[in-house]
C-alpha cells in the first residue's frame, strides 16, 4: 500500500501544471478523433458500432490512472478487432447479429484473464522474442486484411470475412450486386480529403470535420435519398455493466482465440508505448503495463466491448498537440462520458461510407510501409521475415500468418549464429593491437602465425566454418594458430569434439592451436566438455599477445611482408584505418566527403596565404593523423584544386606546389621508416590518380599539368627530395 501511495505521489510530482491546459485540449481531440474509429473498429469485430464507444470510456479511464506511460493511448483499435472479426466468421457467427453480442464479450473476458495471468508469471520479457519484422508484417497483414473487408461498405454493401481471396471475390461480388454510385463517391471522397489532409496538415484533426461534415449529410436527407446506408440510432445513456454470459461456445476456441489476442495486445502495446518511451526519455514497468492491459480487457468485456489495447495513431496524434501526461487519457475518457450522455443523437446520421473511410485512413497509417523500406534499404532477410508474417496474414489468417513469422525468425537467427562474422588479423606498423586483413589496407599477417576472430559461440552449425577456415590459412612455416575467441561465450559438445580434433590435427603438423580473449567462464566449459587439457597446457591464454609469446613469437612482431611493429600510438581520430575499420570498401568515398568538409570550413575573411599554410601545414589540423593517412588525404585536396584557388584566391600552381611539397616530406619519412609501407602508398596513388582518370578526365588532366610544373620547381627549391620524387611518381 505503501508503494502505491509512493508511486501516486512521483506520477503527481511528475505532472507539469503548465502542460495540464494542452493535455486537456489534446484528450479531447483524442476523444472525438476516437469516435469514428472506436466505431468502425466495433464493427470490424462484429459489434454495433456504440460498442465502440463504450469501449473508449472506462479501459482508457483505467489505462490513464494506472499505467507508467506518460503519453501512450488505450482503446479499441484494429489488431484485436480484426481478430475477433477472424474468429466469430470462422465460428459462422453473423457480424452485428445477437449472438455476436454476447460472443464478443466472453472473448474480452478471457483476454483480461489471460493478461493477469501474463502479469503473475512476469510474461513482458517474452516480447523481446518477437522481431520488429514479424510485428511489423503481421501489424500490416491484419490491416490491410481489414481495409479489404472494409471496401464493399464504401460500395454501398456488407464488410467482407475471410483470407485475402475470400474479400477480392465479396469485392467483385459486391461490384456485381449491390453497387451505389453516390455511396463510392462519398466514401472515396472522404478517403482522398484524409489522406491529402495527413500530409498538407498533418496535425489537423480532418476526421472529426469529415465525421461532422458526414453527419450534416445524413442530417439533411441526402443520404437517404441516394440510398447510402446510415449507422443506427443509439439512445444517450453509460453502458451498463454485467458479467458476460458464457453460453454454448466452444470453450476450447475461445480460449485460444482470446490467448492469441492477449499475445498481440501485451506484444504490440509493451513495443508500442516502450519506444514513444524512450524517444521522449522515460521508462515503463513492463510488468505493471501488463496488468493494467489486463484490468482494461476485463471493463471492455464487462460493458459489452470489444477486446482493446494500443493506439498508435493515436498517441501519434496526442504527442503531434504536445500531450505530456495520461491527464489526456482521463480527459477523452471524461469527453466520451459526456458525448454518451449528451450527444448520442447525432451518431444516427453518419453515413457508413464515411465512417468506412475514416477507418481505412487509420488502418493505412498503421500499414508499416516505412518499415519494409528501410529493411529493403538495410537488409533484405528481415524484409523476407517482415514479408513473411504480411502475406502469412493476407493468405492463411491472423494466427498462422504469426506462426509463419515467428519460424521465420527463428530460421534466421539459426543462419546468422551458423554464419557469424570471422577474419584473420594482423598488424599494423606504428599500431597496437590486431587488426582485420580484410577491412584494413596496411594490416600485415605476422609471420608464422595465423590469428583468427570468430564473432559467435561455438556449435554444432558453426564449428565446421571455424575449421575449414583455419586448415586452409595453415601454411608450412605457421607455428601457431590463435583463434580471437572475445565474443565466444559457450560452445556445445559438437563444438567441444572437432576442437578435439583440429588441436591434435594440427599438432601433428608442428602448429600450436591457442584460444585467447575469452571470459573466464569459457574455461571452466573447456572442462565440463572433456578439452580442459588445453586449459592446462596453456593453450588457452588471457590475450593474443601471451599466446604469441607462448608459442616463440615475441614483440616487435616481424609481417610475412618484413615490416615489424615495434611501438604503439594512440586510435587514430580521423585516419585512413579509422575510415576503414568503419566504412569498409566505402572508405574512400568519406575520406572525399573529409576532404570537402575541409574546404567548407575556409573563411573567405582570413589571409588566404595563412589558411594555405593552415590546410597544407598545421600540425593543429593533422594531430592524430598519421602520415599514410595524411598523404592520401592531400591527393583527395589536389582534386579541388579549382576550388581552393576560388575560395582562397590563390593560383592553382601555388596551391598544387604547397600540398606537393607537404607529400614529398610524408614520402620521405615514411619510406625511411619501411620501404614496403613506401610501395603501399606509391601503388595506392596509382590507383587514386586512375580512378580519377575515369571519373573527371579534365580535372585529371589539369593535375597532371600543375603537379609537372610543382615538381620542376621544387627540383630547384628542394633537392632533398628529388629522389623521393623519383620514387613516388616513377619519372
Amino acid at each position: 500500500m505503501l508503494s502505491g501511495l509512493r508511486e501516486k505521489n512521483l506520477k503527481i510530482k511528475e505532472l507539469n501544471i503548465k502542460d495540464i491546459p494542452r493535455d486537456i485540449f489534446t484528450g479531447i481531440i483524442i476523444a472525438l478523433v476516437s469516435i469514428p474509429i472506436s466505431m468502425g473498429y466495433a464493427q470490424v469485430s462484429g459489434l454495433p458500432a456504440v460498442y465502440g464507444l463504450y469501449g473508449s470510456i472506462f479501459p482508457i479511464l483505467i489505462f490513464g490512472l494506472l499505467s507508467t506511460s506518460r503519453q501512450f493511448i488505450f482503446g479499441v483499435d484494429a489488431a484485436p478487432a480484426a481478430l475477433v472479426g477472424a474468429f466469430l466468421a470462422t465460428a459462422g457467427i453473423e457480424s452485428g447479429s445477437a449472438e455476436a453480442v454476447r460472443t464478443v464479450p466472453v472473448v474480452s473476458f478471457f483476454v483480461g484473464m489471460w493478461l493477469l495471468l501474463m502479469y503473475v508469471v512476469k510474461a513482458g520479457r517474452l516480447v523481446t522474442y518477437i522481431s520488429t519484422p514479424v510485428m511489423g508484417g503481421f501489424i500490416s497483414g491484419i490491416s490491410t486484411t481489414i481495409i479489404f473487408m472494409q471496401i464493399p461498405k464504401i460500395l454501398g454493401g456488407t464488410s467482407g470475412r475471410g483470407e485475402i481471396a475470400e474479400l477480392i471475390e465479396h469485392i467483385v461480388r459486391t461490384f456485381k450486386e449491390s453497387f451505389n454510385y453516390m455511396s463510392a463517391i462519398l466514401g472515396v471522397g472522404a478517403l482522398a480529403v484524409l489522406l491529402i489532409s495527413k500530409k498538407l496538415a498533418p496535425k489537423l484533426p480532418m476526421s472529426v470535420f469529415v465525421m461532422i461534415g458526414g453527419a450534416i449529410l445524413g442530417y439533411t436527407g441526402f443520404a437517404d435519398r441516394y440510398g447510402i446506408a446510415k449507422l443506427d440510432r443509439i439512445d444517450c445513456g453509460l453502458p451498463r455493466w454485467h458479467f458476460p454470459g458464457i453460453h454454448a461456445l466452444d470453450l476450447s476456441d475461445v480460449l485460444s482465440t482470446s490467448l492469441t489476442v492477449a499475445i498481440v495486445i501485451m506484444a504490440e502495446t509493451l513495443l508500442a508505448s516502450s519506444n514513444l518511451a524512450n524517444k521522449n526519455g522515460y521508462k515503463l514497468d513492463n510488468n505493471r503495463e501488463i496488468l493494467v492491459y489486463g484490468l482494461g480487457n476485463l471493463a471492455a468485456a464487462f460493458t459489452g466491448c470489444c477486446p482493446v489495447n494500443s493506439s498508435v495513431s493515436r498517441s501519434a496524434m496526442g504527442e503531434q498537440y504536445g500531450g505530456k501526461s495520461q491527464v489526456m487519457s482521463l480527459t477523452a475518457s471524461v469527453t466520451m462520458i459526456v458525448i454518451l450522455l449528451f450527444a448520442a443523437g447525432f451518431i444516427q446520421y453518419l453515413p457508413v461510407p464515411v465512417l468506412t473511410a475514416i477507418v481505412i485512413s487509420a488502418l493505412m497509417g498503421a500499414v508499416e510501409v516505412h518499415l519494409a523500406k528501410r529493411l529493403f534499404r538495410h537488409d533484405k532477410r528481415e524484409l523476407f521475415i517482415f514479408c513473411g508474417a504480411f502475406f502469412g496474414v493476407l493468405i492463411f489468417g491472423t494466427v498462422y500468418g504469426v506462426m509463419i513469422g515467428v519460424v521465420l525468425s527463428f530460421v534466421s537467427v539459426i543462419i546468422n549464429t551458423a554464419n557469424p562474422k570471422r577474419s584473420f588479423l594482423g598488424i599494423i606498423e606504428g599500431h597496437e593491437g590486431f587488426h582485420s586483413l580484410e577491412r584494413n589496407t596496411y594490416a600485415s599477417p605476422v609471420r608464422g602465425a595465423v590469428i583468427y576472430r570468430f564473432s559467435g559461440n561455438l556449435y554444432f552449425a558453426n564449428i565446421g566454418m571455424l575449421v575449414d577456415d583455419i586448415e586452409k590459412a595453415v601454411k608450412d612455416d605457421t607455428k601457431c594458430v590463435i583463434v580471437d575467441s572475445g565474443a565466444v561465450c559457450n560452445m556445445d559438445i559438437t563444438a567441444a569434439d572437432r576442437v578435439e580434433s583440429l588441436y591434435k590435427a594440427l599438432e601433428r603438423q608442428g602448429v600450436k592451436l591457442y584460444f585467447a580473449s575469452h571470459i573466464g567462464s569459457l574455461n571452466d566449459r573447456f572442462r565440463e566438455l572433456g578439452i580442459g587439457f588445453m586449459v592446462e597446457e596453456g593453450r588457452c591464454r588471457r590475450t593474443i599477445p601471451a599466446a604469441l609469446l607462448d608459442a616463440g613469437i615475441a614483440p616487435p612482431y616481424k609481417t610475412e611482408n618484413g615490416v615489424s611493429s615495434e611501438r604503439t600510438v594512440p586510435a587514430e581520430r580521423f585516419s585512413r584505418l579509422e575510415f576503414e575499420w568503419a566504412f569498409g570498401s566505402m572508405a574512400d568515398r568519406e575520406m572525399e566527403r573529409y576532404a570537402e568538409k575541409l574546404m567548407e570550413n575556409i573563411d573567405s575573411g582570413e589571409d588566404s596565404g595563412q589558411q594555405l599554410s593552415h590546410i597544407v601545414h598545421a600540425d593543429t589540423l593533422w594531430k592524430g593523423i598519421g602520415d599514410t593517412d595524411q598523404e592520401e588525404l592531400l591527393e583527395h585536396l589536389q582534386a579541388h584544386l579549382r576550388e581552393l584557388a576560388e575560395k582562397l584566391g590563390i593560383s592553382e600552381e601555388r596551391i598544387e606546389e604547397a600540398i606537393e611539397l607537404r607529400k614529398l616530406k610524408l614520402a620521405s619519412r615514411i619510406n625511411e621508416r619501411s620501404p614496403e609501407a613506401f610501395e603501399v602508398i606509391r601503388r595506392h596513388t596509382e590507383r587514386f590518380e586512375n580512378s580519377l582518370k575515369e571519373s573527371d578526365p579534365n580535372v585529371y588532366e589539369s593535375l597532371l599539368r600543375y603537379r609537372r610544373e610543382a615538381l620542376d620547381r621544387l627540383r630547384k627549391t628542394n633537392p632533398e627530395y628529388v629522389s623521393v620524387m623519383d620514387e613516388l611518381y616513377n619519372s
